[in-house]
Formats: structure tokens, sequence, C-alpha cells
């Protein structure tokens, strides 16, 4: 009896495992077609497809996430940019960080609403690759910047006598900048390895936005050496920082321990602790979700801690930042009604 189940490989490509009596023309053609059926089909987004009846339920507590998210970056960018007072250089990363927050926000939010929504819908492969690149952009571009901020606070307790003369609103500038950058090609590179795997069978990928995990178990292909290689960026991309700004903290807490008033110390550490509680929300995260690309976590486990550094982690940025900063409450007071009318 013949079997019904389909092959593993698509037509295309097992054609070219049978080469014999074909043209070198048709074997192009052949490899052309298995090279851009990755490409040829929608995925469609199954995020919390394991309780559908509370589907339509989440969307407005993730609704109401998303605008405070995009509020408060939006907030922080134009206070940083409008107020001479918060023109330092730890407003300049401050200003970096809510931009790369709204890049974040604005690239997983309004297809995880969709989702919810509007279940079953699907998304073009070459939509989804674009959402993967600038995911995996702007975890590697954020690992980065947060490093630079732990430089910044290490500098200016550590050294404060020569905090001005060694960091300045324009290094900041010149330090953030390559962050943006970093990431890009780490993206570009994994996004397009991925993506040339042939995906079998269908194509429901069990999050609400397309990551490397969920994608890597519809491919129907040898992939531990993009695994491997996954797991070496990520150590490359993810530790090395997180092992830099370890290192930051080390230097901090000694310098801070050294410190002779209570007043002193409690004043340098309410400094660093608004980078640090984004540090901890961060990689606490991002590391258990990246640091195996296929591990045995459950999808739907996956997509609760992803909630954290997609979600939760831009919505809280702002308020960590501006309730406890003094500067930056002041500066939204001068802002919002301006020196004149608030104190005649």
């Amino acid at each position: 009896m013949r079997s019904s189940r389909r092959p593993l490989l698509p037509l295309p490509l097992a054609g070219l495992l049978r080469p014999r009596g074909r043209s070198p023309r048709s074997l192009a053609l052949m490899a052309a077609a298995w090279a851009n059926q990755s490409w040829a089909r929608e995925f469609v987004l199954l995020g919390f497809a394991h309780v559908p009846a509370l589907r339509p339920l989440l969307a407005a507590p993730f609704l109401a996430m998303f605008l405070l998210a995009l509020g408060g970056n939006a907030l922080i960018v134009l206070l940083t940019g409008l107020d001479p007072a918060l023109r330092a250089p730890m407003y300049v990363f401050l200003r970096h960080l809510a931009l790369l927050e709204l890049c974040f926000s604005l690239d997983v939010a309004p297809r995880l609403l969709v989702t919810l929504l509007r279940p079953g819908r699907g998304v073009s492969a070459a939509g989804c690759a674009l959402q993967l690149l600038l995911v995996l952009s702007c975890v590697t571009s954020e690992c980065f910047l947060l490093t630079a901020m732990a430089w910044d606070r290490f500098v200016a307790i550590c050294r404060p006598l020569r905090y001005g003369a060694v960091v300045s609103p324009r290094l900041c500038s010149l330090v953030a900048a390559p962050s943006w950058l970093a990431g890009l090609p780490v993206a570009l590179v994994f996004t397009v390895w991925l993506f040339c795997f042939p995906f079998c069978g269908p194509r429901g990928i069990r999050h609400f936005f397309c990551d490397i995990a969920p994608l890597l178990s519809l491919v129907c292909a040898d992939t531990r050496l993009f695994e491997a290689s996954a797991l070496a960026a990520t150590v490359l991309v993810i530790m090395v920082p997180f092992c830099l700004i370890a290192a930051s903290y080390a230097g901090i807490l000694v310098a801070v321990l050294r410190m002779p008033s209570a007043a002193g110390r409690r004043k340098a550490l309410s400094t660093c602790a608004s980078h640090l509680i984004v540090v901890i929300l961060f990689y606490g995260t991002t590391g258990v979700i990246h640091l195996r690309p296929k591990a045995s976590y459950s999808p739907e486990s996956k997509q609760v801690v992803s909630l954290s550094y997609t979600l939760v982690t831009p919505m809280l940025n702002p308020l960590i930042y501006s309730l406890r900063n003094k500067e930056v409450k002041a500066a939204l007071g001068r802002v919002c009604c301006g020196r004149r009318v608030c104190n005649p």
C-alpha cells in the first residue's frame, strides 16, 4: 500500500537528488525553485492559541501596555531633545535607549494585536523575515547600549573628578551610534540563513511574533550547524556585554563601599538603580529565550517570557527612569506647562 505521508524534502529538492537524465538548465531551475520555496507561502502566527477564549480579552491589556510604551518612550525622546537641562551624557544614552524601545514596540506589538483580534491571518514570508531581522537587531543593539550606559556609570562613580573630561555628550553619541549598527550584520546573517532552509508541512508559528526557535521547529532539514552558530553568536552578543556590565558594577560596588559617608553611598547607588533594574529585566528574559534556540521549554512558556522583553520592559523603562529621576520630572513640568505658567 502506498504511503500517504508527505516527503520530508520539497519536490524541487527531491528532484535535485535524482539528477540522472536532467539538463544543467533544468537542474538550475529546480535549485532556484528550492531556494525560493521558503518565501513562496505564508506563515500563520498562533500566539496564545492554547487559550482561545482569552485571546480577545488579552488584547485590551496588551494594547494599553503598547500605548504606554509608545507614549513613555516618545516623551523621553522629546524631553531629552527639548530641555537644555537634560543634555548631560547620561541623557544621551537614555534618548537612544528610548528610541530603541520604540522600534522594538512598533515591530512586535501591532502584529501581536492583529494575531489576537484576527486569529488565522497569514503573514508573508518576507514580512516574517523582516520582523525577525528587526527583533534580532534590536536585541543585539540593546545589549551594546546597556553596556555603554554601564561604562558611563562606572566613570561617573569610580572616576568622578575625570568624568567631565572623559565623558561628553558628543562622545556618548559616538559610542551609542555603533550600537544601532552592531546588531544589523548578525541579524541579517541569521535571518537569511534561517529562511534558506526548507519549511515543510503546516506553517503555524507557535508564537506571537517571528522568532528563531518557533521557526526552527518548522524546518525539515538538519539545523545543528545553524543552532551551534546561533548559540556562539548569542554568547558573544549577550553574555560578553553582560560580563562587561557585571565587571562595571563590581568596580562601582567597590568604589561605593570605600566612600566614607552613608549619604554619598546612597546617592551613588541611586544613580545606578534605574539602569541596574533595566539590565536585570532585559537580561533575565532574553538570556532564557535566546541562549538555547531550540530548547525544551514549551512554546507557551516562551510566549510568556517573551512578553517581558517585548512589551513589559519597553513600557517600564520610561517609568523607571522618570519616577526615580528628579531632573526628568522637573523637565516634564517645564515642557508641559512652561516656566511662566507654573512659576508666575
